[in-house]
């Protein structure tokens, strides 16, 4: 296997929902392509530019939002950034004008409904998450470039080009849980220690703290926020929002104007087991209803499972105590394991089913919050082990192609697995364990391979047709 320098902040990106793979990735491409016309100084002369979408792009993009993202992207908006609440307003503007402000670049004529294309039949054979850019100028010769979108806001060229910024060889080279293991027992580093060594060769230590606990700034105002608005997602399936009513009944009327007041209100309400229960629910709940909403989150390792970190995160913030170097040390954790399963399978539902984000999310969460019990390295890897092992042939089916239904309930499901798989391995030797960490990633790949594509992100299986709605309604 190839070596693959994965930062932890290649995995924990701040994103707009809903979808790492079907809205990030789409806009991440475009404001690639803009600023390849922009390199190669051809803005000025631009007349148009056609976006074609592929395979599962085509199939749920209107569901996800990936005609919207293209045209951000297109008109240079930062995803980490952007005030999310003028999305409605910018894509109205250009669909009302019929033109587009391009990034650093003219106003062109852009009709989002003749110039964005869902070629729902084709798809390319690398990836099924592909969309092609394709711009005409007034004298120079028309300019292309194919995208793929490979999960988690990833996104590859036909001609991959190296990683920018990244070295060749960090201290502790890691391809698979063998890897991370090996470098532990031969250091005698725990798993977040090593990821901390590792990330050094990129940034600065205080630089690495800071921007982690930036990254659970987001999640956790994300939790916050869900927890507190009411009404109905958009997209046509209208579906409640139900994290604000379990929020305002598990407080029973207790103070919550504030996050650190809403902490407080949360521990003092007891340790009763449906108590807790209920919060990881609802923890999990808000995240994606903010996602589903356009909202902003951090892909962990996607948007469509940007719940179960934060959920379990909180869970050990609220229940079982915990200081910032804490938060840090989870989070580096959680970004190893799942960098591990981007190399070894697959962090795309399009191409691995909602294994590949649910069911990674979750093993991410199992190990991280067993280290931060107390557990082992082999525990951890036991957990994430677990946690992964109960996901397999986890199918990717949203109905109407919107991260809702089922996608909001399973991140509850993915959070509530990370702890009992957590607390499986700490009460287990994993001397004694069968079944190890690359075992379970290589057998999801396997079954990746195996499932039909109809049960990956395509709305073409599974409940997606049970319930029949129309993509023109969403």
């Amino acid at each position: 296997m190839p070596y693959e320098p994965v930062s932890v902040f290649d995995i924990f990106k701040i994103a707009v929902g809903p979808s790492s793979s079907h809205t990030l990735g789409p806009w991440r491409a475009a404001l690639s392509f803009v600023n390849i016309l922009n390199q190669r100084g051809l803005s000025a002369d631009l007349t148009g530019i056609k976006v074609l979408l592929f395979g599962s792009l085509a199939k749920t993009g209107i569901g996800h939002g990936t005609d919207i993202a293209v045209q951000l992207g297109l008109s240079g908006y930062d995803p980490v950034r952007m005030d999310t609440g003028t999305i409605p307003g910018l894509i109205q503007q250009i669909n009302q004008d019929k033109k587009l402000k391009l990034s650093d670049g003219p106003v062109i004529p852009f009709d989002p409904a003749r110039d964005i294309e869902f070629r729902i039949k084709e798809s390319l054979p690398r990836h099924p998450n592909a969309l092609r850019f394709m711009a005409r100028f007034r004298q120079a010769a028309p300019v292309e470039e194919t995208y793929y979108s490979v999960g988690g806001g990833f996104i590859e060229t036909e001609e991959p080009a190296p990683v920018a910024g990244k070295s060749s060889q960090l201290p502790f080279p890691i391809d698979s849980a063998n890897d991370l293991l090996h470098w532990c027992m031969k250091t005698g580093l725990t798993i977040h220690e090593v990821v901390m060594e590792n990330e050094r060769s990129w940034r600065d230590e205080l630089l690495i703290k800071s921007e982690l606990l930036e990254i659970w700034r987001v999640m956790k105002e994300c939790m916050y926020t869900g927890c507190h608005v009411s009404g109905v997602l958009p997209g046509g399936l209208k579906v409640n929002r139900r994290a604000a009513d379990l929020n305002k009944k598990l407080l029973e009327g207790r103070p919550d104007q504030s996050y650190e007041e809403w902490i407080k209100s949360i521990r003092d309400g007891g340790r009763d087991f449906k108590y807790i229960l209920d919060w990881v629910s609802c923890f999990a709940l808000a995240v994606n209803e903010v996602n589903a909403s356009f909202g902003r989150v951090v892909t962990a390792p996607t948007n469509g499972a940007a719940g179960v970190i934060p959920a379990v995160l909180q869970y050990f913030i609220s229940f079982c105590g915990g200081d910032e170097e804490k938060i840090i040390s989870f989070l580096l954790t959680a970004g190893e394991i799942g960098s591990i399963f981007k190399k070894g399978a697959t962090l795309s539902a399009a191409m691995g089913g909602c294994q590949a984000e649910i069911g990674v999310s979750s093993a991410m969460a199992a190990a991280a919050i067993t280290e931060a019990l107390g557990g082992t390295q082999r525990q951890a890897l036991m957990a994430a082990e677990i946690a992964m092992e109960h996901h397999l042939g986890l199918t990717c089916d949203p109905i109407g192609g919107l991260v809702q239904i089922p996608c909001i309930e399973r991140n509850t499901m993915g959070a509530i697995k990370a702890i009992t798989a957590s607390q499986l391995a700490l009460q287990s030797k994993p001397d004694f364990a069968k079944v190890s960490l690359d075992n379970v990633i290589r057998t999801m790949w396997n079954t990746a391979l195996d499932m039909n594509s109809k049960y990956k992100e395509t709305s073409d299986g599974g409940l997606a047709v049970m319930i029949p709605i129309s993509l023109s309604e969403c």
